[in-house]
C-alpha cells in the first residue's frame, strides 16, 4: 500500500484501470479496503473490489481487484502525511514480505513511503529497504545485504554507497564493500535476470577514473583490487572506467549493469534515460522486490495527474523476475 496519502493509491488504480491493454501480471494489493475506495471515488475511476486472502487471489483476477485487508485502519487525506497511519504502512510491508517467504507471493512491489511521518510515529529504520532487510533476517535467520539497482530498458546502475553526504563518500566506500555489492549484482542478474554470464562496468570515483593516480588515489588503491577480486571469482567485471564515458549507447552495449560508486552517480544516467519508467529493483534479499523509481509526491496526491509508467514496469518487471526465479528453482 505505500503511504495512503501519496500517490500510491493513484498510480494503483490508474494502472489497475488499464490492466487489460497492459497485460498486467496478477496481483493482490495489501491495504485498507475504505482508504482505496475512497481514493477510487475521488479520482473517479471504476473500481470493483472483492476482498480476499492470498491464496484465493487468482480466483478473482482479472475481474476485480483482490484485497487483503490490513488489521489497522486509516484514515487518509490525499497530499496529508499522518503519523496516524504509520501502523498500517508498517502492517502491508510486514504482511507482504511473510507472504514471500511463505511462498504465497512470488514477490513484492512496494509503493512509495514517506520516512518523516513513521520516524514521527517511532519508525527506527533508516529507509523501506534496509526494514525489508531486517525482516528478511529475522524470517530465515539469514543475515541479507541489500543492493539498489535502478533498471530501465537500456541501462541498470547500481549505487555501492546511496544516501550519504558526497563527502562521507571516500571513507564508506571499500574494496570489501564493492566486491560484496559485485557478487550480489552478478547472482541476481543470473537468477533473477536469466543473464548466464553478467557483465559488469565498474566506475571510477574520481574525474577519468583517477588518471593513473594524478587525480586521485582512490580507483588504484580502492576499486582496482576489488575488480581483480571479482575476476578472481569468475565474474566478468571491468574498470575502474571513467563515469563520464560509460552510459553512451555504445558503452552501455557493453555491459548488463554499472556499478556506480555513489548515489548521483548511478541515478543521473538511469533517470535521464528512463525517468518514467525506471524500476527500484533490491537485489540481495531472498525475494524479489521491485517499486516505483519516484517518491510519494503529496503535492499531486489525489488529483488525477500521478504518471502511473513506473509502476506498471515495476509490476512487469517483479512477474518476469518471478517466472525467470521460478524457471530456474
Amino acid at each position: 500500500m505505500g503511504d495512503p496519502s501519496g500517490i500510491g493509491l493513484d498510480v494503483l488504480l490508474a494502472a489497475w484501470a488499464r490492466r487489460d491493454e497492459l497485460d498486467l501480471p496478477a496481483f493482490y494489493l495489501l491495504a485498507d479496503v475504505a482508504a482505496v475506495k475512497a481514493r477510487a471515488a475521488v479520482l473517479n475511476l471504476p473500481l470493483h473490489i472483492i476482498e480476499t486472502r492470498p491464496h484465493k487471489a487468482l480466483d478473482v483476477w482479472p475481474d476485480a481487484l483482490p484485497v487483503v485487508s490490513l488489521r489497522n485502519p486509516v484514515h487518509a487525506t490525499p497530499g496529508l502525511p499522518d503519523p496516524a497511519n504509520a501502523p498500517a504502512i508498517i502492517e502491508a510491508i510486514d504482511r507482504a514480505v511473510a507472504d514471500a517467504v511463505a511462498g504465497k507471493a512470488s514477490g513484492i512491489v512496494t509503493l512509495p513511503i514517506a520516512k518523516k511521518p513513521l520516524y514521527e510515529a517511532g519508525f527506527n529504520h533508516p529507509g523501506h529497504t534496509e526494514y525489508l532487510a531486517t525482516l528478511a533476517t529475522r524470517h530465515t535467520g539469514k543475515p541479507c545485504t541489500p543492493v539498489m539497482m535502478i533498471a530501465g530498458p537500456d541501462l541498470r546502475t547500481v549505487p555501492v554507497t546511496i544516501h550519504i553526504p558526497l563527502k562521507d563518500v571516500v571513507v564508506a566506500l571499500t574494496t570489501d564493500l564493492i566486491i560484496e555489492t559485485g557478487r550480489i549484482v552478478a547472482r541476481d542478474l543470473a537468477a533473477k535476470f536469466g543473464i548466464a554470464a553478467p557483465r559488469l562496468a565498474v566506475a571510477g570515483l574520481n574525474p577519468h577514473a583517477g588518471e593513473g593516480g594524478a587525480l586521485g588515489g582512490e580507483d588504484e588503491a580502492v576499486i582496482a583490487p576489488a575488480i581483480r577480486q571479482l575476476r578472481a571469482e569468475g565474474i566478468d567485471a571491468r574498470g575502474p572506467l571513467p563515469a563520464d564515458t560509460m552510459f553512451h549507447p555504445r558503452a552501455r552495449a557493453t555491459y548488463d549493469a554499472a556499478l556506480c560508486m555513489y548515489h548521483d552517480q548511478a541515478l543521473v544516467p538511469a533517470k535521464t534515460l528512463a525517468f518514467d519508467e525506471g524500476v527500484n529493483v533490491t537485489l540481495g534479499l531472498p525475494f524479489i522486490r521491485t517499486s516505483p523509481d519516484h517518491g510519494t509526491a503529496f503535492d499531486i496526491a489525489g488529483q488525477g495527474v500521478a504518471r502511473p509508467e513506473s509502476l506498471i514496469a515495476a509490476l512487469c518487471m517483479a512477474g518476469d523476475m518471478a517466472q525467470e526465479a521460478g524457471a530456474g528453482a
